[in-house]
């Protein structure tokens, strides 16, 4: 890895390090780097719990439990300098005692955690935000687990064993973390290493839980096919019209799809009751992005044709810039998203909304990103 020097029109080589010469530790500093960060992973995850050692018959502790937008599980197993030889082993163990968990007991542990390391905060409230759905619609854990495993090195007995259960569908992600440095300077380079970033997603099936609501079940999985044709059709019609927002975005079944633009996020998003477009800080716990964003509230609002709202969201980690769609045009739709019938005037909106608000509010984020960095 090299650091750019502008002034100079050079680069200067970084020093690969190991985290033991650091005196990192794998608690102490590697587990809280990304259970404050989960998004070095590569995707959005809500941390839920931390050396947790609540399973019944058995004293083991797993070092951090996330959920995917999906409402799915994510074990996350964090080494440092070498995984050794049974890391698989153990988090397999893991992954089969947290496949029993319902929603209820997922819900009490989340609880739990913030009850110990946030701040007070209202577990059910922070799921639903996170997974942007009604009450109704809270089903967690519903499909197969995933593993993620964090090392500097991975022995070759782990990554053969973990290509073959990829093979057979079960969901695991090998990231390398690797610490550098230049004088006083220390730096992280997370990447991922199994499966590779282009290789083809591996898909897996879906499979029922018997003890949850058949009915609820179903009313999910139909959400999430019509959620993956939506995000799809409207992928294709921004290509059509030459707009790269979603070009490098595959279409999945979320209430929400979009790009990163440094560490802010231009979603498309369908709300319990609304659609919208925003600009979403996911890691702003100081506010202190929406506030240097607030000091161009005039410059943005001057430039865009309609309503902006501006969500510090107090005592949330996150803050978030959006337009809602109007309720003429939403009375119009009937605030349908299932009725397919509606969506070519939904795409629409969202193509041409999100041009204007874009144009509009990323000029001013793009000196606000270099004011607070």
């Amino acid at each position: 890895m090299y650091r750019i020097n502008k002034a100079t029109n050079d680069v200067i080589k970084l020093e690969q390090r190991l985290f033991k010469e650091l005196k990192i530790k794998e608690r102490e500093h590697l587990q809280e780097w990304i259970a404050k960060n989960p998004d070095m992973l590569g995707e959005e995850l809500l941390i839920i719990q931390k050396e947790f050692s609540g399973f019944s018959d058995t004293s083991e502790r797993l070092d951090l439990l996330a959920l995917d937008r999906d409402g799915g599980l994510v074990i996350i197993e964090n080494k440092l300098d070498d995984t050794g030889r049974n890391v698989v082993w153990q988090a397999l163990k893991y992954t089969s005692y947290c496949s029993t968990l319902t929603t209820n007991q997922i819900i009490k542990m989340y609880q739990d955690y913030l009850d110990r390391w946030g701040q007070g905060e209202d577990a059910k409230e922070n799921l639903l935000e996170f997974l942007e759905r009604d009450e109704e619609e809270l089903l967690l854990n519903r499909n197969d687990q995933r593993i993620i495993f964090v090392s500097n090195n991975f022995r070759k007995e782990v990554t053969s064993t973990v290509l073959w259960l990829l093979e057979h569908d079960v969901q695991i992600q090998c990231f390398r973390a690797i610490p550098y440095s230049m004088g006083e300077e220390l730096y992280l380079q997370m990447e991922q290493i199994i499966p590779l970033p282009e290789t083809k997603e591996f898909m897996i099936d879906i499979k029922e839980k018997e003890k949850e609501e058949r009915e609820k079940s179903k009313v999910v999985e139909e959400t999430e096919t019509h959620l993956v044709k939506f995000w799809s059709l409207l992928k294709q019609d921004l290509h059509n019209h030459n707009i790269e927002f979603l070009e490098r975005v595959a279409a999945k079944p979320y209430y929400s799809t979009g790009c990163w633009k440094g560490s802010g996020y231009f979603g498309f998003c369908i709300g319990g009751k609304h659609f919208r477009v925003e600009l979403y800080f996911s890691n702003d716990p100081e506010k202190v992005i929406i506030d240097a964003m607030l000091k161009h509230k005039t410059e943005i609002e001057n430039q865009f044709d309609g309503e902006i709202i501006w969500e510090r969201l107090e005592g949330k980690k996150a803050s978030r810039i959006r337009h809602e769609m109007p309720s003429s045009i939403q009375d119009k739709l009937e605030g349908n998203f299932s009725d397919e019938k509606y969506w070519d005037e939904l795409i629409l909106w969202y193509r041409e909304t999100m041009v204007k608000f874009y144009n509009a509010v990323y000029p001013v984020w793009e000196k606000v990103q270099k004011e607070v960095s």
